[in-house]
């Protein structure tokens, strides 16, 4: 049996309360449940936004160590590394020490300072992380599992495990690692056809959007879109092949995923497809899934919210 939480943001008491509720305990150095087959599966985000970043970082870290979960990474860890990392070739940070970059990664600079051990320590943890995990009837992932995406990582990793040489690669912009990293821990993005743009809520003009890739059914630009005000404004023709392609299949197994900072009441995505990031690094509840069956349907009665 699993439990799946996501996206934590440094919300140390928001994931004891969880794994609380959920019935573990903190046991000999690590938090454990009563049944020794139940494990935690993390979707990544540890860090950022909230005060808490070293306790969370931690209690994973611990049970992890001592078998009671596994995790993948998420894009605040990617960014993470990348921020800490300078590029071999030029000496310059992979991630650059800009006032925004530095600004979104304040929380977990304010317990990890740039150049301390105890960072470099956490780093290294960080770079251990699988960007997936596949287990029989079932996916986790952070941000898209774009079957193309996973089958190239699968080829080039160590089951989703990426080298110090290949971490490198991904804060390269322009390198096959780099995008394939992006699109499973941030999400895929598409260039609508020539000609083609939309005004987002700011009104700037975008001609890039970001798709619903979960969405199997879907058949049109308009059924594909994320943060798009004008659904009119978008091609009323069928999605491309290449569009096609990055669509999860509806009759592929479940796959859990976080990264969206969903609000609301959870829904399901697809009959099998769920985000459950609802915004727990900010003000909304730490969501987790109690997966029972991996070959019965999800089902929200499963959700653990309160």
């Amino acid at each position: 049996m699993y439990d799946i939480i996501p996206d934590i943001h440094g919300q140390s008491e928001k994931l004891t309360a969880r794994l609380t509720s959920l019935g573990y305990r903190s046991r000999t150095g690590a938090w454990r449940h009563s049944d020794p087959w139940r494990q935690v599966l993390f979707l990544g985000d540890f860090v950022d936004r909230g005060p808490n970043n070293a306790e969370v970082i931690d209690i994973v870290r611990r049970m992890i160590d001592c078998g009671t979960a596994c995790a993948v990474m998420g894009n605040h860890e990617l960014n993470a590394i990348h921020f800490h990392t300078k590029d071999p070739d030029n000496g310059t940070w992979l991630r650059p020490h800009s006032a925004k970059n530095a600004e979104q990664h304040a929380s977990f600079l304010a317990e990890f300072p740039v150049d301390a051990a105890l960072t470099k320590d956490v780093i290294d943890w960080m770079k251990t992380l699988p960007l997936f995990i596949e287990q029989k009837g079932f996916r986790v992932v952070h941000a898209c599992w774009e079957q193309c995406t996973i089958a190239a990582l699968a080829d080039e990793t160590d089951d989703g495990r990426l080298s110090e040489d290949q971490l490198i690669l991904t804060g390269k912009p322009g390198e096959k690692l780099c995008e394939l990293a992006e699109i499973t821990t941030k999400g895929p993005e598409t260039t609508l056809p020539a000609g083609c743009s939309f005004r987002d809520k700011g009104g700037h003009e975008r001609t890039e959007m970001r798709l619903q890739w979960w969405k199997g059914t879907a058949k049109t630009w308009a059924d594909l879109a994320i943060s798009v005000p004008d659904l009119s404004s978008l091609p009323t023709d069928d999605f491309p092949e290449h569009v096609a392609r990055t669509v999860y299949p509806a009759d592929a197994v479940p796959v859990f995923f976080g990264h969206y900072w969903l609000s609301g009441a959870p829904t399901l995505q697809a009959p099998n497809a769920l985000c459950l990031d609802y915004s727990a690094g900010k003000d909304g509840p730490l969501v987790a899934y109690r997966l029972e069956d991996a070959n019965a349907p999800l089902d929200l009665s499963n959700l653990v919210t309160d």
